[in-house]
């Protein structure tokens, strides 16, 4: 039987049957099977040694594609290779040490452990567990994939007694009965460490470069709080040791920048656990960060024609479920709660929680179908189906704005010359993230989002979308963002978890491709990744140290009408479904401030400064002059403070430097002679010289006024 193997190219090569990988390499060059560490088989990432049994589009996946760039590909594949090698070089460190699971991710990869109770991982076993994985990757083993019987792996793992692993296989055979159990030998099958995965990987140990472990953190086994602790070892892996080392120093510059930390010394924002993980108290220095930011983008909505409006925190669960923000994301919601005497009557006829739960949560027989429908894969089972008069009404935490501003377009007639109608408000919402997935003000529970939705007939929709668009491109010049790449998320043409009709999105699509062109800058465009009710363009920004942001969002939803009913009338008298925008060009209030921390490692540009200056006096013969220059600038609307302590002047200095000021005026006796200041900047060691007070105060008024991302005073 012969093949066709169709290469990136476009070339065809032939084979008189089943190949594998490397054969596939050896045949186009020398130089390729050498540098060759896995393939790609209609898109599906597999190892090198995989046999191709049938006509495919086949690319090699090297280290560095040609442009010179980083494969992802083979990252994922590298790394995915040296969390087996790290688990094995523990477990020779720790025996007894169970393994869990192990991914890849993004920048790194770990492995879920469960240590014995008497021996717990340690920083300082670091060293000895790297020693380790260097002598694996210097013997170079090949990784070697054999897969088992059903029957025969899971009596296996029971014997092993590896309860993870066993858990493991029979969830893979749950979703697919059919699934082949795979291990993977580093060597030879029964006389080398193996582990049970479904791969891919690289050839052989030696195949992966540099590989460095970075942290310990606690997990919980499946994500549960009340399931088994686990320890979560992390590293990374690169092709090299110089790509290693300037990773490391990267991290190195993120922990100097780490928000969590900053904001603690700033005294930005506070998280107190007796209020809840993942809800974020808002400190004053931190509050006029976010009101400045509010103002600005406010000032920007005005100009635009944006209505302002303010909706409450909770709502009935049938509106959500209307939505589809329940069913879609039930599991990522804080639960559902009664009305407080349908709780005092269930709870009087000794109704458990969890029948509670399900009273709120079920779905009655009449629309169990109809639900099966819309959401496709959602499974609605026996027991909770209840009967119609069974079922609660129930309110819950709002996820999403949405379905609350549907509700004020919906409240009132409007004609197609009312059209566009924009909603914005800085609404707060609610998610359920688990405890190991906090992070911060960058992942929270609770955040705000700088939201708004566009109601607009179809022919004003490239031009709201330029809207939206134009007012990120202005927060990012005006805050000095310059790095940032486009992504449009589209629909998975394969997966059903969108709602909607297919040519409503493929409008929806092609307007979010036609505003990303317009833009000037490149964009990718990535199936799976749009929201399940319409495609999305995000933009993602590069701080000043290479990592990237998904900030700002514009959302083009054909179906959010049709869900609540909503219309227009047009030209014709007729009612028409408007189209609905939904953009937010910070994200949240809560990850913006946390990203703009780190971006600017605290240092602000002055508009955003919780404290503009404050006033140094060399002694105290020059409080009452430095009174006098705080009441000028506080006249002015500058935030200032005055340090009327007894340090000696280069102790204020130091005090001042340490709060990341921007300016710091020194007074003396001479400068209250001439009604003058001495002036210091935020990141210059020497003074920059005598300035008269006025004109500081002139000059600080319009840098704050035009909201410059640069200190200017002494430029302007």
């Amino acid at each position: 039987m012969s093949l066709t193997i169709t290469l990136p190219d476009g070339s065809k090569k032939s084979f008189p049957g089943p190949v594998s990988g490397s054969e596939v390499a050896q045949s186009i060059g020398q130089r390729l099977a050498k540098d060759a560490l896995g393939i790609r088989v209609d898109g599906q990432l597999r190892d090198l040694t995989a046999r191709i049994d049938r006509d495919a589009a086949v690319s090699i996946v090297t280290y560095k594609k040609r442009d010179g760039s980083v494969d992802p590909d083979a990252l994922f594949l590298m790394r995915h290779s040296a969390a087996h090698v790290m688990a094995e070089a523990i477990q020779r460190i720790v025996p007894g040490a169970q393994l869990v699971y192990g991914p890849p991710l993004e920048d790194k990869f770990y492995y879920d452990i469960r240590f014995p109770d008497d021996r717990h991982l340690r920083e300082s076993d670091f060293a000895a567990i790297e020693a380790e994985i260097a002598g694996i990757l210097g013997e170079n083993r090949a990784f070697t994939r054999y897969e088992e019987a059903r029957d025969a792996c899971l009596a296996r793992l029971k014997r092993e007694g590896n309860k993870y692993k066993l858990d493991n296989a029979e969830r893979a055979l749950a979703a697919d009965p059919d699934a082949k159990l795979s291990f993977y030998a580093t060597g030879e099958p029964g006389r080398n460490w193996e582990d049970l995965c479904r791969g891919p990987h690289v050839p052989s140990t030696g195949r992966i470069g540099a590989v460095k472990i970075l942290s310990l953190a606690s997990s919980y086994w499946h994500g549960d709080e009340n399931s088994d602790r686990l320890t979560r070892v992390y590293g990374t892996a690169f092709g090299s040791q110089a790509e290693l080392d300037a990773y490391i120093r990267q991290r190195e510059e993120a922990a100097a920048r780490d928000h969590r930390v900053i904001g603690a010394r700033l005294r930005l924002f506070h998280i107190d656990e007796t209020v809840g993980q993942g809800l974020i108290l808002w400190t004053p220095a931190g509050s006029i960060v976010r009101k400045e930011l509010q103002s600005f983008i406010s000032a920007e909505l005005r100009k635009q024609g944006y209505t302002e409006v303010f909706t409450p925190h909770i709502g009935r669960l049938e509106l959500y479920k209307t939505s589809g923000h329940f069913p879609y994301y039930k599991d990522k919601q804080f639960t559902p709660f009664l009305e407080r005497e349908d709780l005092d009557r269930l709870s009087s006829s000794g109704c458990t929680c969890a029948e509670m739960v399900n009273r709120v949560e079920g779905v009655s027989a009449r629309l169990a179908a109809g639900i099966n429908e819309r959401t496709g894969t959602q499974t609605i089972t026996p027991d909770r189906i209840l009967p119609d008069d069974q079922l609660l009404g129930g309110f819950m935490l709002r996820p999403m704005n949405c379905p609350h501003h549907a509700k004020i377009f919906g409240s009132a007639p409007h004609s197609y010359r009312d059209m566009p109608v924009r909603l914005a408000e800085f609404g707060t919402v609610y998610r359920w993230e688990l405890s190991g997935e906090l992070n911060g003000m960058t992942r929270v529970r609770g955040f705000t989002q700088d939201d708004a939705h566009l109601f607009c007939t179809e022919d004003q929709v490239p031009a709201e979308i330029q809207g939206c668009l134009s007012l990120v491109k202005t927060v990012f010049a005006t805050l000095g963002i310059k790095d940032f790449r486009v992504r449009v998320g589209l629909r998975d043409p394969d997966s059903d978890k969108y709602t909607g009709k297919r040519e409503s999105w493929d409008k929806a699509e092609q307007a979010c491709r036609d505003a990303a062109r317009s833009l000037g800058v490149p964009f990718s465009e990535e199936p799976g990744e749009a929201a399940f009710y319409g495609p999305k363009i995000d933009f993602v920004v590069k701080d000043v140290i290479g990592r990237e942001w998904q900030l700002g969002t514009v959302q083009v939803d054909y179906n959010m009408a049709d869900r609540f009913d909503l219309s227009y009338t047009g030209p014709d008298n007729r009612p028409h479904r408007p189209v609905v925008i939904h953009r937010a060009p910070f994200g949240s209030m809560e990850r913006f401030c946390g990203v703009l921390i780190e971006h600017f490692a605290g240092a602000f540009p002055t508009w955003l400064a919780p404290e503009q200056v404050r006033v140094l006096p060399i002694s105290e013969k020059t409080n009452e002059y430095a009174r006098t220059v705080e009441d000028a600038l506080r006249a002015a609307g500058v935030r200032v403070s005055t340090d009327l302590g007894n340090d000696r002047i280069q102790g204020k200095i130091k005090a001042a430097t340490d709060w990341k000021i921007p300016y710091l005026l020194i007074v003396g006796p001479r400068d209250a002679e001439g009604r003058a200041v001495s002036l210091r900047v935020r990141g210059v060691e020497k003074d920059a010289g005598s300035m008269p007070l006025d004109q500081f105060v002139d000059r600080i008024g319009r840098e704050i006024a035009e909201r410059r991302a640069e200190l200017s005073v002494l430029t302007q």
